[in-house]
């Protein structure tokens, strides 16, 4: 089967590299040097899986610039491109998923349009009635950044947005590429599958805030909070996974999500959607009291990404206490290998580690590395347990 797949962020490229073991599979992207990359087989993103898959396994992938070559004969096109909240205007920007749903309808070919980008409640039934199609759902993604392709061969569960046959194909699609023996199959209407999407990924940014309050009541209270960690989580309902504290959640979804799940709330009583919302800054913006009580001259920022292993910094945490610092006119540099630029967000940016090392007064570190033990300067992080 011919599968064309738009977007190759971490969604796109990784569902390209799953179903290309066993169909043709197309790839569009609209920048030259990503297709090049892929062509060759050197993975433009940051994941462990994608990379091996690309070195080891005869892949029938091929990247292209043009939409008419990876459109034309296939039966599904999958859209994974970035979709994003404005804050000004209030609402999520879904102008990719439309420009290529449009691009789709003007080749006039028989297909099966899959969104698997973040998308708010309702999209694919406005979309049927704008564009007076019907030859598209929703399949919503669990994925993690830098375990793209691993989360799509063991998936925890495929959810397809559509009680047909065409939906049946396309998860078997999923479930024949994967490695996982049983997994869970659910089918439900496009506008329940965009529910899960940003009610899942909503309560994984409140766990995350929890912690993080945790957290900031222990440092302020002068208590252990690894101690009230461990206690907490040994109940089973409550469980020992996404239980580290951080500078706050980013990255390509949470805080998205969050932002669109609230303004889906219009006309909806609630209180927690909207505290979820406030408790990220709130976190900021008590990281932000604790560096300033050292009285620093430098502050320096140990990697703008959010995770161990990634090259994705996204809507990061620590860009938003940059922000701040910025605003208490603190001097802040950044050690960012993944830049290539001598600025980022008018802070300096430090490609040499002994020469961010020898200027800075304090370091903030989201998660710690093996790096780290190498800087002489006081660390101020909130990373308790080395992991994500």
């Amino acid at each position: 089967m011919k599968i064309a797949v738009a977007g190759t962020g971490y969604v796109g490229l990784s569902l390209a590299t799953l179903l290309s073991q066993k169909n043709e599979v197309y790839a569009l992207d609209v920048i030259p040097e990503k297709v090049e990359m892929i062509n060759n087989r050197i993975s433009p993103i940051r994941d462990e899986k994608i990379e091996e898959f690309f070195k080891t396994k005869d892949l029938n992938l091929k990247a292209t610039l043009d939409y008419k070559e990876a459109f034309t004969g296939a039966e599904y096109v999958i859209i994974s491109t970035p979709t994003n909240y404005d804050d000004e205007l209030n609402y999520f920007d879904t102008s990719s998923v439309e420009d290529i749903i449009e691009k789709v309808i003007s080749l006039g070919i028989e297909t099966t349009m899959v969104v698997k980008s973040t998308i708010p409640v309702g999209f694919i039934e406005s979309m049927k009635e704008k564009y007076h199609i019907d030859n598209i759902l929703f399949s919503p993604e669990f994925l993690r950044e830098g375990k793209a392709l691993y989360d799509n061969l063991y998936p925890s569960r495929i959810i397809v947005g559509e009680k047909s046959k065409r939906a049946e194909i396309f998860a078997n699609l999923l479930k024949d590429a994967c490695l996982k023996e049983d997994v869970i199959i659910k089918y439900m209407d496009s506008t329940e599958a965009e529910a899960v999407k940003l009610f899942a990924n909503t309560y994984l940014a409140l766990r995350v805030s929890y912690f993080n309050e945790l957290d900031t009541y222990a440092e302020l209270k002068g208590l252990n909070t690894k101690d009230i960690i461990d206690g907490v989580c040994l109940d089973p309902r409550i469980g020992d996974h996404y239980n580290n504290p951080s500078f706050g959640y980013g990255g390509y979804c949470l805080p998205k999500d969050t932002k669109q799940l609230l303004a889906n709330y219009k006309h909806v009583p609630q209180n927690l959607i909207e505290a979820i919302v406030k408790s990220n800054d709130t976190r900021k913006d008590h990281i932000t009291r604790m560096i300033l009580r050292k009285s620093p001259k430098v502050v320096g920022i140990y990697r703008l990404t959010m995770k161990t292993d990634s090259d994705n910094f996204r809507a990061s945490a620590i860009q938003g206490i940059i922000e701040r610092l910025k605003f208490y006119n603190v001097e802040v540099v950044i050690y960012e290998p993944t830049l290539k630029t001598d600025t980022f967000n008018d802070c300096r940016v430090i490609h040499e580690f002994d020469n961010f090392n020898e200027l800075v007064d304090v370091v903030l570190v989201n998660r710690m590395d093996e790096q780290i033990k190498h800087i002489t300067k006081e660390i101020y992080t909130r990373d308790l347990f080395a992991r994500d």
